[in-house]
C-alpha cells in the first residue's frame, strides 16, 4: 500500500459547493489528454469541471495574471478526475516510465518497485477511503499552465505530468540571467504567484498543480480542516 501523504490526516468538513463546468473565459487544452488515452470518464462526463468556489478563484488568478501580462492567459490541462480515471492514470504512468526505461511493467523486482515509488511522488493513489481522497477527485485541484492570447502554451521547462526533478517548481532557480532556463523559472514563479494570490496552494513536487479547499491546500496553508472531499460528479 502506498504511504499516506502528509496531508492525509487532515479532517474534511465538506462545504457542499457543486461541481460546475469551466466557463468559456478559462481556456481548455483540448483534446483532453486523458480522454485521448481512453480514460474511463463515462459517456457525457466532462473532466473540465471544478467546485464553484474554485472556478471563481481561477478567474481571479487569470485577472491577476493579465494585470502583469495582458496578452497571456491561464490554460487548463486537467481538472476534476473521478477515482476510476485516477486509477487508470496511475497504471498508465507506471507502465510508461517502465517502457521508457526498458523494464517489463508486468514483472516484479527492484527496478519496477523503484519506478512505482517514483510515480507515487507525482500521482496520488486512487483511494476510495472518504478520509483520503486524491486531490483531483475532490474537484478542488487543477493542472494548468500559461498560454499566449491565442491559447498556445508557453514553454515552462518541462511537460505537465513529467516524472522527475525537472517538474519541481524551483528546478530552474539560479539559472543564468537571460537564459532560456531563466525564462522558464520566471514563468513558473509568475504562475505560482498569481495562483497563491487567488488563494491556491501549489503541490510541492509539481509546477502545474494547484488546489483550493482540499487536504493538500489545508496542509500547505496550515488550515485545521479541508473544505472538499471526493465528489462523484454526474455524467
Amino acid at each position: 500500500m502506498p504511504p499516506l501523504r502528509p496531508w492525509s490526516p487532515i479532517p474534511i468538513a465538506e462545504a457542499g459547493d457543486p461541481l460546475d463546468e469551466l466557463p468559456a473565459t478559462l481556456w481548455r487544452l483540448e483534446p483532453h489528454p486523458y480522454q485521448a488515452l481512453g480514460a474511463p470518464y463515462g459517456t457525457g462526463a466532462s473532466p473540465f469541471r471544478l467546485r464553484r468556489g474554485v472556478i471563481s478563484r481561477l478567474q481571479t488568478a487569470q485577472g491577476l495574471l493579465q494585470q502583469q501580462q495582458p496578452h497571456w492567459r491561464l490554460a487548463i490541462f486537467d481538472a476534476w478526475r473521478p477515482l476510476v480515471v485516477q486509477a487508470f492514470m496511475v497504471r498508465h504512468a507506471f507502465r510508461e516510465v517502465c517502457r521508457e526505461r526498458g523494464l517489463d511493467p508486468d514483472a516484479s523486482g527492484g527496478p519496477q518497485a523503484a519506478v512505482a515509488a517514483e510515480v507515487d511522488r507525482f500521482w496520488a493513489p486512487p483511494s476510495r477511503d472518504p478520509a483520503t481522497p486524491p486531490p483531483h477527485s475532490t474537484g478542488a485541484a487543477v493542472d494548468l499552465t500559461l498560454a499566449e492570447a491565442d491559447g498556445r502554451p508557453l514553454a515552462m521547462g518541462g511537460e505537465i505530468d513529467a516524472i522527475g526533478a525537472l517538474s519541481h517548481p524551483d528546478h530552474y532557480e539560479g539559472s543564468s540571467p537571460g537564459s532560456e532556463a531563466a525564462d522558464w523559472h520566471a514563468r513558473r514563479r509568475l504562475l505560482a504567484a498569481v495562483m497563491a494570490a487567488a488563494g491556491f496552494a501549489q503541490h510541492p513536487n509539481e509546477w502545474w498543480h494547484f488546489s483550493h479547499g482540499d487536504q493538500l491546500w489545508a496542509w500547505r496553508c496550515q488550515e485545521p480542516q479541508a473544505l472538499y472531499g471526493a465528489v462523484a460528479g454526474e455524467a
